[in-house]
Parts: C-alpha cells; structure tokens; sequence
C-alpha cells in the first residue's frame, strides 16, 4: 500500500501537499512508448469531429450566427416578389424589423441549430378602390417564432394610408395582405434549411 505524507510547502508558499512514496504493491509508472507509423496512420485516419478544431472531444460549443440570419432573412423575405389579388397587387419592400438570435451549437459531436426572430415587413401596393387606382402602404408584424414552429406562423396588418378608404375596402385589403403568410413561411423555411447546413 502506498504511504502519503504530508509535505510542508516551501518557504513563503501558503499551501500544503500530499506526496505518495511508491511501495512494493503500488501500480507501476508507465512507460513511454514509440509509435510505430501503423500507430500514426490509424490516430489520423479516425472521423474528423465537428466544431473547432480545440474542441477534438466534441464537447459544448456555441456559435452565435445573428449577422448570418439576419442578412440572410432580410434578402430572403425582399424576393418573395409581388402578389397578385382580386383588386391589386403588392410587394415588400423591407424588412425594418428584424430582431432576434441565431445559433449552432455543437454537444458530444453533433450540431444543433436554433433561432428567435420577430419581424415587421413594410408592404407597399395598389388597390382598385371603386374604379379608382389607390396606392396602399402598410405594415405586416410577424410576432415571435422559433426554429420548428414555421406552421404556426402569424401575421399582423396595419394599414398606413387608410383615411380616405372605407371600411369595406380596408377589410378586403388586409385579407388579401394576409396571403403574404405562406410565400413568408416558405422563405422561413428555406432559412431554417440552410440554417441547418451551415
């Protein structure tokens, strides 16, 4: 059995520490070991890890990708292109909302990808109101929604310049701006795929 003694620290150290004396029945030290180049060739040959290179264990690690998907967002949402209705049609031309988190995270090897966004599209269109070509604009808001929650997507109209449209019109208008929601929802979920290569 080994023995442990207590070591009294050196002059000015302030601590103390245990040293083992070795004994007859105490497992031997081990010994160094050349490699062989067959050793060399099967360590080298082993699968690459995902994440960092320091990170070869594949434990926890984070990378924030907010500059990524929020660009990535923005120009996937400005191409859907312009919507045809009954009586006009409209197009977004800016996201000037775009606020949320995007990350991958690596753990025990293998990557997870998340994000949080709220977002407010600004619209603009053009309406036949009464025979009459009326220039629309107007705002969707799209409330918080996260990676895998795309089929519950919602949408939120505020109309700009509805003082002079009755209410008829205003009601036909916010309808057909809600047909913005799936041509939204595939960009989004084009977003999340590519989220996922990344």
């Amino acid at each position: 059995m080994e023995e442990e003694k207590q070591q009294q620290p050196p002059q000015g150290a302030s601590y103390t520490y245990w040293v083992r004396e070795a004994t007859a029945d105490a497992a031997p030290l081990p010994l160094p070991k050349k490699l062989s180049t067959n050793d060399l060739i099967t360590s080298q040959s082993q699968p690459p890890t995902l994440g960092s290179v320091w990170n070869r264990a594949g434990t926890w690690e984070e990378k924030n990708l907010n500059k990524w998907a929020t660009d990535r967002i923005k120009e996937l949402l400005v191409s859907v292109g312009s919507l045809e209705f009954s009586c006009g049609k409209a197009e977004i031309t800016e996201v000037s909302k775009c606020l949320g988190d995007a990350f991958l995270v690596t753990v025990r090897n293998k990557k997870r990808v998340g994000y949080t966004y709220e977002l407010t599209l600004k619209i603009k269109g053009e309406w036949t109101v009464k025979e009459e070509k009326k220039n629309v604009k107007a705002h969707i808001d799209i409330p918080e929604f996260s990676f895998g929650e795309l089929d519950d997507l919602q949408m939120e109209v505020r109309l700009s310049d509805e003082k002079d449209l009755p209410q008829q019109d205003k009601q036909q208008i916010n309808r057909d701006l809600k047909l913005f929601l799936k041509p939204v929802r595939e960009k989004l979920l084009q977003f999340e795929q590519e989220l996922k290569d990344r």
